[in-house]
């Protein structure tokens, strides 16, 4: 993908995830249990990633490629699972405002460190001054949204 697309691509994908949060809310008031509701999210997650698959199967992972891989990186969707599970469980009561701005804001913290210290294989990237401060930035945000 082209490096100019990337920023509009990820802001879409940002104001989907916000509809998605607040549609799984729903499926979770529909289906009045948030195991079912997660399950059946990811269930149909899963059909349109195997379409695609089938439509644009290469390239293939090698055996080499596995053997190099670290033992944490398919658990990214389990860990992304519990984000929606929260979602689910918790938007019809506190509203989509404050579950996705805790949830970004949270993402922003631990991204941070993860830059900062260039964990799970990240290349290093400091904190600094301005970067603390969007970090309080977004925390005041939060704390904004969810009093009022």
């Amino acid at each position: 993908m082209n490096a100019a697309w990337a920023f509009p691509f990820i802001f879409v994908a940002g104001m989907l995830q916000a509809a998605g949060a607040a549609m799984g809310g729903e499926l979770n008031k529909s289906l009045h249990n948030p195991w079912l509701a997660t399950s059946l999210s990811f269930l149909l997650v899963l059909f349109v990633t195997a379409a695609l698959f089938v439509c644009m199967p290469k390239p293939l992972p090698t055996v080499g490629d596995f053997a190099t891989m670290p033992w944490w990186a398919p658990l990214g969707g389990i860990v992304g699972a519990v984000a929606v599970f929260a979602g689910f469980t918790f938007i019809q009561t506190l509203g989509a405002g404050p579950v996705n701005g805790v949830t970004i804001t949270a993402n922003i913290l631990a991204s941070l460190a993860i830059d900062h210290f260039g964990l799970l294989r990240m290349e290093q990237h400091a904190m600094n001054p301005m970067r603390f401060a969007g970090a309080v930035l977004m925390i005041a945000g939060v704390a904004l949204i969810s009093k009022f």
